[in-house]
């Protein structure tokens, strides 16, 4: 399930981001890389150390005492651009010091996402995060071993990467691995589904999932995405998974929003009109 911000903190979320995206403007693959890297270690450290997390979050305490702190921490150990955002996280305004690491982690995650905006593969990793989360959704074994958390984090994104090994892109693989790694009370097929949906947002684009029984061809997912895209007034992006339990037809999920044109779904909507 998405993060659900209250005013303060979303407020302090937007700035961070509106910074984030003016970095990501003039940063290089190898800049954004390396960001991306450090932000999700820096997620972890906070995730995994309460009294940390409460110290940088505290609105008592002064500005300085808190960057202080983000400089003691991690100064000389991550590059100038993370530090600069942790520190202008902690001297924003939080409901909840949790939110500050759930700010930290959305970050990290766009600047991954922009790395592979930047080296033209966003459309691949969009397409592949909502793919393996249908695995996984299909393959509730393999859900469980990499959710098992008697086992080291090491050992599950080392099985994770065996699986992804030639398959996926980099920044797909760097996401999905740090999913694995830091679950943070998330089902993976939940998360893989979220970042799909977060690739397709930073191309300024909403997602309508479409469940069909047969294949489409190019030209009829080219047609539905113009259809869906007049219809909602904005750019849309598809997902499609075949159903073959649909017998013919389409459904389509735009948010909460669900159009049933299936043929199993107006037979079920006849049956339902059947006098009893």
């Amino acid at each position: 399930m998405a993060v659900v911000f209250a005013a303060t903190s979303r407020e302090s979320l937007t700035e961070l981001r509106t910074r984030l995206n003016a970095y990501i403007d003039r940063a290089s693959v190898a800049d954004l890389e390396r960001l991306g890297e450090e932000l999700f270690a820096v997620t972890r450290l906070l995730q995994e150390t309460a009294s940390l997390r409460r110290h940088l979050a505290d609105p008592a305490a002064p500005e300085a005492v808190r960057t202080g702190l983000v400089q003691q921490v991690l100064g000389g150990k991550v590059s100038p651009q993370t530090l600069e955002i942790v520190s202008a996280a902690v001297t924003a305004r939080w409901s909840r010091s949790i939110d500050m690491v759930d700010a930290l982690e959305d970050l990290a995650r766009r600047a991954t996402l922009a790395v592979a905006e930047k080296s033209g593969t966003l459309d691949d990793v969009e397409d592949e995060l909502f793919r393996f989360g249908r695995i996984i959704d299909r393959e509730p074994d393999l859900a469980i071993l990499l959710a098992d958390t008697t086992q080291p984090a090491d050992k599950k994104v080392e099985l994770l990467d065996r699986l992804l090994a030639g398959k996926v892109s980099p920044a797909t693989a760097m996401l999905l691995r740090e999913t694995v790694r830091s679950p943070r009370g998330r089902h993976l097929e939940v998360a893989a589904e979220e970042l799909s949906e977060l690739a397709a947002e930073l191309r300024d684009r909403s997602v309508a999932k479409v469940a069909t029984p047969v294949a489409l061809r190019s030209e009829q997912e080219q047609r539905l995405t113009d259809t869906l895209s007049r219809l909602y007034g904005r750019p849309m992006a598809l997902q499609i998974e075949l159903d073959e339990s649909l017998l013919g037809g389409l459904t389509i999920q735009v948010g909460n929003e669900v159009i049933d044109g299936s043929v199993a779904g107006k037979l079920e909507e006849a049956r339902r009109r059947l006098p009893s």
